[in-house]
């Protein structure tokens, strides 16, 4: 690993401690005007979720109606009963992307498979950036509001489902993300600026409370976000 990821897992709880984690529970109000576009307003509003530390799986309880389990994994996504009966289905997810356009309706699953494997990458972020199939190096830092911060650039391998192969991390001088771009390929590989504030200890981990993704022109985030996260109930196993 560099220098700079040492850093920054070690601000964030170090990987000793991310390596004895196997879960993290939260609840997420997620929002913003993207899901209206989408025909899925609303759908992970007060989300309760549970993310498997050492594997791409995610659990969103209450999904879509009372007693029902939205399941993600990456080759998978499934809307399951109490007892385990799948209620909707689909394999391979990501293909379920292919043609469509910025304001392409999704359905259900299509959100769930966006919002898990984004929740699963966001909540593991920086121990994410260690598995030895993630490749790390630190780029020039640079200085947005006067502010300096130190980058990593991730490239990623298609086993890991992800926003986009590649992606820029920002961080300050303390180690904490303060910025995530990418461009999402099931949002059209279009560039966004994430935003990360209210970092929060929890168990001896730190993760952002509060995020908030911008769209991009001309290089720039544009002020008006499009997807808003606020994490809340936090719980580590």
């Amino acid at each position: 690993m560099n220098d700079l990821l040492n850093t920054v897992l070690d601000a964030h709880g170090g990987l000793r401690r991310w390596s004895q984690v196997a879960s993290i529970c939260a609840t997420a109000d997620i929002g913003g005007p993207m899901w209206a576009r989408r025909g899925q307003e609303g759908i992970f509003s007060k989300a309760r979720l549970v993310v498997d530390v050492q594997r791409q799986h995610v659990v969103f309880t209450d999904f879509t109606a009372p007693g029902l389990h939205g399941v993600y994994t990456p080759e998978r996504v499934a809307i399951e009963d109490p007892t385990g009966k799948v209620v909707l289905e689909r394999l391979t997810p990501r293909e379920a992307y292919q043609g469509q356009e910025l304001t392409s309706a999704w359905d259900e699953l299509h959100a769930l498979y966006f919002a898990g494997y984004a929740m699963w990458n966001y909540l593991t972020t920086p121990y994410l950036l260690a598995h030895p199939d993630v490749r790390t190096e630190e780029l020039e830092p640079w200085q947005p509001d006067g502010d300096r911060w130190r980058r990593l650039r991730a490239v990623f391998p298609s086993h890991i489902a992800t926003h986009s192969t590649e992606q820029i991390l920002s961080y300050d001088t303390s180690g904490l993300l303060r910025r995530h771009d990418y461009h999402p390929y099931v949002m059209g590989d279009r560039p966004v600026a994430h935003r990360t504030e209210a970092h929060r200890t929890v168990a001896g981990l730190v993760f952002p409370t509060h995020r908030y993704v911008l769209p991009m022109a001309d290089g720039q985030p544009l002020p008006n976000p499009i997807i808003t996260i606020d994490l809340t109930g936090i719980t580590v196993d």
